[in-house]
């Protein structure tokens, strides 16, 4: 009875160690399949076209399916935020802020991004038509992104309340980086520097998300 009780705490934190290991797959994840796509999909350009018309053409189901995957390793991450930051500061608003994010991912898979600029090869220069499709998919898109920023001011209250003034300075940094970000491109899509600036927003919060639950993890264990 006694070794059957020493086990069971080790479960939980398993469990939790876990769910903060998709977050550390997450990020790199997402960018490496992306990036490859991006590098070799006829007519997509990285300086004019935004990732999420990676999902379109014949190929756009890898990305979709990028999309959804990476959409399911985000909220698992939620989860296993909730569980390792409750009690305390951020505990309950920073899983929410992370799990909605994930939830944006499955809605910009079910609403692609309308074809413009060129992209999928065939389609005519210039910004597109503009369908209800398309106008969900920024919305949800848009959700997502100020949600992750907000996430990231939460974690860095919660660090800054424990002392820990690296990662409350480095939460800061990524969030108002990927504020400009999400700011510059909504102000100038289309643009060489807007759109380049918001794919380096992107990275830098994931990246952001999988330190952090790298960071719990071991501190978990």
């Amino acid at each position: 009875m006694i070794t059957q009780l020493a086990h069971l705490p080790a479960r939980p934190i398993r469990a939790r160690r876990l769910l903060l290991g998709c977050g550390v797959l997450a990020g790199p994840s997402y960018v490496i399949i992306g990036l490859a796509q991006a590098l070799t999909r006829e007519g997509f350009d990285l300086t004019r076209h935004p990732w999420s018309f990676l999902a379109l053409g014949e190929l756009g189901w890898i990305q979709t399916l990028n999309f959804l995957l990476t959409a399911s390793a985000v909220i698992a991450t939620a989860v296993g935020l909730r569980r390792a930051l409750a009690p305390g500061r951020g505990g309950r608003w920073a899983p929410i802020l992370v799990g909605v994010f994930g939830a944006s991912m499955i809605g910009a898979a079910f609403f692609p991004a309308d074809p413009a600029m060129g992209f999928p090869v065939g389609t005519p220069a210039g910004p597109g038509t503009v369908t209800l499709t398309g106008t969900l998919h920024m919305a949800v898109g848009g959700i997502g992104f100020l949600c992750m920023i907000g996430a990231c001011y939460v974690i860095a209250s919660r660090y800054a309340r424990e002392g820990r003034k690296g990662w409350a300075l480095y939460s800061r940094i990524t969030g108002t980086l990927f504020l400009g970000a999400f700011a510059g491109i909504v102000s100038g899509g289309g643009v060489v520097w807007s759109n380049l600036a918001f794919l380096a927003g992107i990275v830098a919060v994931l990246i952001w998300l999988s330190l952090l639950s790298l960071d719990l993890s071991r501190r978990t264990a």
